[in-house]
């Protein structure tokens, strides 16, 4: 084989592996892996909050513990109604606490995933599953994310995985649906978090004040598609 044909035939080799390779890149994994609740760093990457902030008397905590399968995390506490005297806060309801996760170091693009799963064992109470976006839709220019809202069922004593299309997370302001047909920007996802509240939302849930209980293993997407 001739000097030429040689560097032609590696040079086509070569560019037919970089082809084959820049498709296996293109398509990305069928799962992606975005919280993991087994290592105590793990907190450093959420918040609490309640309607105590607003003279509510809720409380709530997260915590990464061992009951008897490894590390997981423990999102628990009470719901209630009361409001505190005298409080500056004129609330229309209470009885809610929530874990949201601080903003991702920019942005995390799951525009290739249609689900998204969570690995839990609960108490029987519907949560509430929340995606927060760049705001665009609310008020541009202000600080406040779009938040986009899905109920989650968790039963009662058993491990569950509770796969959510994204399809059917609506856009929401303020706790309430917004009334428009919107698409959600799944490549500039900023945060998500985990929610109760004492008034329930899935039929045959339990629901009031009371205590709460849920256990996380991992958050992930899906691609089923």
């Amino acid at each position: 084989m001739s000097r030429f044909r040689s560097l032609w035939k590696a040079s086509l080799d070569a560019t037919k592996k970089a082809l084959t390779w820049n498709v296996e890149d293109l398509m990305p994994p069928t799962e992606r892996l975005i919280f993991n609740f087994n290592s105590r760093e793990e907190l450093k990457k959420w918040h609490l909050y309640s309607d105590s902030e607003y003279g509510g008397s809720s409380s709530a905590s997260l915590e990464i513990m061992d009951e008897g399968n490894g590390l997981k995390g423990v999102f628990s506490g009470n719901l209630s109604l009361d409001v505190a005297e005298g409080s500056k806060w004129n609330i229309s309801r209470s009885g809610f606490c929530g874990m949201r996760s601080k903003k991702f170091d920019g942005f995390i693009d799951l525009d290739a995933y249609d689900t998204i799963a969570l690995k839990l064992k609960g108490d029987g109470r519907s949560y509430i599953s929340t995606i927060y976006t760049e705001n665009w839709v609310n008020s541009p220019g202000q600080m406040e994310d779009n938040s986009w809202q899905a109920f989650v069922f968790v039963p009662k004593d058993n491990w569950y995985i509770a796969r959510i299309p994204l399809a059917r997370y609506l856009p929401t302001w303020r706790g309430n649906v917004i009334d428009a047909s919107m698409e959600m920007n799944q490549s500039r996802i900023l945060g998500m978090s985990l929610s109760v509240n004492a008034g329930g939302g899935i039929p045959g849930a339990r629901s009031g004040p009371g205590d709460f209980k849920v256990e996380l293993d991992w958050i992930k997407a899906f691609r089923t598609q």
